[in-house]
């Protein structure tokens, strides 16, 4: 008797509480990435190119987006963009957006697929290239999205909009696409999705915050005048490097006594480029600074103070009131914040559907900054949803740990992505969420 009642309750709490789930569309992007994603992917990782440069990438996403039956595909949207329309019937509009840009970094992944690729930027110079990133996941992962919503017309009404961004790594793609008319010339969405795959997440998990998802980022420039001279006779002029490097040291200053300590706030002086020769004192030095914060207060106010640190230390060195320092803001992305009913409707819808130990709590473990959110931002009304995709083997997260290879970050040359879970998982949760959106008990 003790051994029937035991078993039944054993039983019953496998069916109330499964460890994972599968919807009934896996097996079909399972067979799509072995039919043509992996491949798909194989191509944009060892063929990644730059920030609004994405030429061949934009023409194969716009050549896989109309093998989509149904889908009218507009290109050359906001430079190199390419928006895919599939309508079916009346009802919500939902954007669905993966960026497309590479870094200028030498791969040194270790990967067989590696990038060996060189390409001119929009800065005029020749660099090697790389997906170091995870962009390659997002556009192959889109692709495969929009083929199982044109074959899963019976579930959903009304119109997704594709859209294949350029530029994500100079903020500069979003805003682009919209100055080109994305919310004029196309219907303008109900909500929008993204998705950005995460090395420090494990494969098999998606996280997305109610709030917060990623934070501003700012780049600043600031071009540091001196008096040329000989090196050996600086006191005849005025040394921009011994100048600029008072400035790096200088600017940390804002962020550990100038803004509250419990205020996120971040700047990192990235590059500091002088000089010709070993004996000549340069005529200027220039500093490439990026800026993060969470808060438009605490942004606006980093930037006021890196200008009034940068001339104040200026005119401290004996430079004239007429070659100061000049600052200058050149690529800028507001906070990505997340709609909280969206984050926690789509959070839930995604747990029904795949598993309720797949959606794991987000935390925020760095600054890393999206301009997603110039699709979703106050002057546009738009709900967003941004979540993040395990992209990183668990067994390499386990090695890391017991003091292994550590898991590369987005950005290293040293950056990969099981490729495999992290598409698949990708497209698996936007389907998820967009049919939860446009199903049909919600129009």
């Amino acid at each position: 008797m003790k051994k029937t009642i035991l078993g039944a309750l054993l039983a019953s709490a496998l069916v109330v509480t499964p460890a994972a789930a599968q919807p009934d569309y896996a097996d079909s992007i399972k067979a799509d990435y072995d039919k043509s994603l992996a491949s798909l992917w194989d191509h944009f990782h060892r063929n990644p190119e730059l920030s609004f440069r994405e030429f061949k990438t934009a023409a194969r996403m716009a050549q896989e987006l109309r093998a989509v039956p149904g889908m009218l595909v507009t290109e050359k949207v906001g430079g190199t963009g390419v928006v895919g329309m599939l309508k079916n019937g009346d009802g919500p509009v939902v954007l669905v957006r993966a960026d497309m840009d590479g870094l200028p970094v030498q791969e040194r992944s270790g990967l067989a697929n590696a990038s060996t690729v060189k390409q001119v930027g929009v800065d005029g110079l020749e660099m090697p290239v790389m997906h170091a990133c995870g962009h390659d996941v997002h556009i192959t992962s889109l692709v495969g999205t929009a083929r199982q919503l044109a074959r899963m017309k019976d579930r959903w009404k009304g119109t997704v909009l594709f859209i294949v961004q350029p530029a994500e790594e100079r903020v500069g793609g979003a805003k682009a696409m919209i100055e080109d008319g994305l919310y004029t010339r196309f219907p303008k969405p109900n909500y929008a999705l993204a998705f950005h795959v995460a090395a420090e997440l494990e494969t098999g998990k998606i996280s997305a915050s109610e709030g917060i998802q990623y934070s501003s980022a700012d780049s600043v420039d600031i071009r540091v005048p001196g008096i040329a001279t000989h090196g050996a006779a600086p006191h005849l002029g005025r040394d921009p490097v011994f100048i600029a490097s008072q400035i790096v040291v200088g600017l940390q200053s804002i962020i550990s006594r100038e803004k509250g300590p419990l205020d996120p706030g971040v700047i990192t002086v990235g590059a500091f480029h002088a000089g010709t020769k070993h004996n000549i004192i340069s005529e200027y030095a220039d500093l490439q600074v990026t800026v993060r914060s969470n808060s438009q207060a605490v942004r606006d106010g980093l930037i006021a103070s890196i200008e009034r640190v940068a001339k104040g230390i200026g005119a401290a060195h004996g430079l004239p009131a007429d070659k100061l320092p000049v600052v200058t803001v050149t690529e800028s992305t507001p906070v990505t914040v997340n709609d909280g009913a969206l984050a926690r409707r789509l959070n839930g819808a995604i747990a029904n559907a795949l598993g309720k130990d797949v959606v794991t709590p987000f935390r925020q473990t760095t600054m890393g900054a999206e301009d997603f959110a110039f699709f979703v931002d106050q002057k546009h009304g738009i709900p967003g949803y941004y979540f993040a995709v395990g992209g990183s083997n668990p067994e390499w997260i386990a090695a890391a740990k017991n003091g292994g290879k550590p898991v590369a970050g987005h950005h290293s040359p040293l950056f990969k992505i099981d490729p495999e879970p992290s598409v698949r998982l990708g497209i698996e949760a936007t389907t998820a969420a967009v049919l939860d959106l446009l199903g049909p008990s919600k129009n």
